[in-house]
């Protein structure tokens, strides 16, 4: 349909995933609740290794990077989304939801190019531990988390970009919690096959290719593990990975559940599972680092102690 024939539309209404005001009020406790243990969790993680200098490694950089990613990635959406059950007024200018879209989709990227870099910092420590200090010297590491921002930022800006082309007609509608790709996709009335295309090359790129590298990685940890003699050598190796897995078993989870997949079937399934990735998952990173992690906790009390003892 050509999209000359219809006027552009200056802002769009955030429905949400119910429109009953009893539905409402739930949802907004539910995801304010969700967002203060987000951003308390997340906050913890960051402090306890930005202040404890037994926690200056290589994976606890990556971590505080996660935790930062993460509570960032819930801001961009969580606080628009609980001004909205609680308002009337539920509009979101053109520009606004362009922002989010834009910030959603870079820190999405960044937080999986993360997860991709914790995976190769355990298997150097796992498989080539006596070149580990300068395979993840702190020169190396920024420089990863620098390419990782670098192309994070670059498939933000791609398919920001790109929406910008496309043309929306009707009302402007969106029964969704927050500007997302697909369902910006599916009120277009003009042509998105190039945002499709673009979508899923740069997308297989961006995910699967780091996708793969885990895997690969994690096959040459357990093949690594598993000549180990000794018993608890072997279980204190794995648990170091297991964290990880964790995370990005959460994570390529929900995701996979949404994106890989066309357009034309998306549907209200795949907005609880992008619900899962947007909240619950930046939700649980820090349970699942920190519940049997004794580094963690230990930097935690030592935070803590010594706030007392100033204050």
């Amino acid at each position: 349909m050509d999209g000359s024939n219809h006027s552009r539309v200056s802002e769009f209404l955030l429905l949400g995933l119910s429109e009953s005001p009893e539905h409402q009020r739930i949802l907004f406790w539910m995801f304010l609740s969700m967002y203060l243990v987000t951003v308390v969790g997340n906050v913890l993680i960051i402090l306890a290794i930005s202040f404890d200098s037994h926690l200056h490694t290589p994976m606890y950089f990556f971590l505080a990077n996660l935790s930062f990613t993460d509570l960032f990635f819930v801001t961009n959406t969580i606080p628009k989304m609980l001004v909205n059950l609680q308002s009337q007024n539920k509009a979101i200018s053109y520009g606004g939801c362009l922002t989010q879209l834009y910030f959603l989709v870079s820190l999405v990227a960044l937080d999986n190019l993360i997860l991709a870099m914790m995976a190769y910092d355990r298997y150097v420590a796992i498989c080539r531990p006596l070149h580990y200090t300068s395979a993840m010297s702190p020169r190396v590491c920024i420089s990863l988390l620098t390419l990782c921002w670098a192309l994070s930022v670059l498939y933000g800006l791609i398919h920001t970009l790109l929406m910008t082309n496309v043309t929306f007609c009707g009302s402007g509608k969106i029964h969704y919690i927050f500007c997302e790709m697909y369902v910006l996709l599916r009120l277009a009335c003009s042509n998105t096959q190039i945002n499709h295309t673009v979508l899923i090359a740069t997308g297989s790129f961006i995910f699967l290719t780091p996708f793969g590298f885990m895997v690969m990685s994690y096959v040459w940890i357990v093949r690594a593990i598993l000549r180990i003699p000794s018993a608890s050598s072997k279980y204190k190796a794995f648990s170091t990975c297991a964290s990880h897995l964790a995370v990005v078993s959460l994570f390529y989870g929900t995701l996979c559940m949404v994106y890989l997949k066309p357009l034309d079937t998306y549907s209200m399934k795949d907005s609880v599972a992008t619900v899962m990735y947007a909240v619950v998952t930046p939700m649980m990173n820090p349970f699942i680092y920190s519940l049997r992690n004794k580094d963690i906790h230990g930097a935690l009390g030592r935070f803590f102690i010594g706030k007392s003892f100033r204050g």
